[in-house]
Formats: structure tokens, C-alpha cells, sequence
């Protein structure tokens, strides 16, 4: 007598074992916890000296906001242009000429040895105020002597 074979055919799985691709990502989201503090940290970089084209002047004239070296600021319009101003006092003045000409440009003009936040809060004001644009005024670089 012949024995019959049984073939058991196996029913093809149509689910998908998401466990594997599960445990990726915990890995994935644990390394990304763990080094994006480590991003925002500055690293100190010496950067590079270039050479720019200056922008072509403006038609309309411009507001100039200027930070000293001591960390005072000054505006370049009202009738006490030569005394320190406040944030306050750059604010209300900005907003006054933007009101009458949007126009007009806006530039933050500092000394090197100024502390970057104080030339943030220039900007700041200046934004505040309503300006969309704030520019920085540079110094073009030392020519060598020949």
C-alpha cells in the first residue's frame, strides 16, 4: 500500500513584524535626544576676512541706529542725535519715521568691540518698531600700505 503524502502548504503571512523597525527608532530618537543639546552649543571659529561689494545707495535717505564701544546706543534722527538713546526711545523713533515713509532702511552700525547681544537688541528695537529689514553697516577692509 501506498502512503499518501500530505503536503501542508503553508498560508502565505500578510502581516509584517513592525517590532524590528520599532526598535530603529527608539535607537534613532535616543541619539537625537542625546546630540542636539550638544548643537546648539557654539563652537569658537576664527571667521574668514572677505572682501564685499558695498549695496547701491538708497533713494531714500536712511535711518542709521549706532552702538559705541561703551554699549550706548544712538539714532541718527531727532533733535538729540549726539546723546545716548534707550531701546524705548529708538523704538518710538523708528516707528515714527516707518509710519511716514515704510520705506525707509533701516541700519545698525557697531563697534568691533561690542558684545553681540547689544547690537541684538538694536536690531530688536528696530524690529519691534515695525521695520521688516534690518541691515548692518560695515567697515570696508584696511588697505595695505604699498
Amino acid at each position: 500500500m501506498l502512503k499518501r503524502v500530505r503536503r501542508h502548504r503553508r498560508r502565505p503571512m500578510s502581516d509584517i513584524n513592525v517590532v524590528p523597525y520599532i526598535d530603529v527608532m527608539l535607537v534613532l530618537l535616543v541619539i537625537f535626544m542625546v546630540t542636539a543639546p550638544l548643537i546648539t552649543q557654539g563652537v569658537k571659529v576664527n571667521l574668514p576676512q572677505a572682501k564685499a561689494s558695498g549695496i547701491p545707495s538708497p533713494t531714500v535717505e536712511s535711518v542709521i541706529i549706532t552702538v559705541d564701544q561703551f554699549g550706548d546706543y544712538y539714532i541718527d534722527i531727532g533733535e538729540d542725535k549726539h546723546q545716548p538713546a534707550t531701546e524705548r526711545i529708538i523704538a518710538e523713533r523708528v516707528r515714527t519715521v516707518l509710519e511716514y515713509k515704510p520705506e525707509t532702511p533701516i541700519l545698525v552700525r557697531a563697534d568691533k568691540e561690542v558684545p553681540y547681544e547689544k547690537v541684538l537688541w538694536a536690531m530688536v528695537a528696530a524690529q519691534y518698531a515695525g521695520a521688516t529689514n534690518v541691515g548692518l553697516i560695515t567697515a570696508p577692509p584696511l588697505r595695505a600700505a604699498p
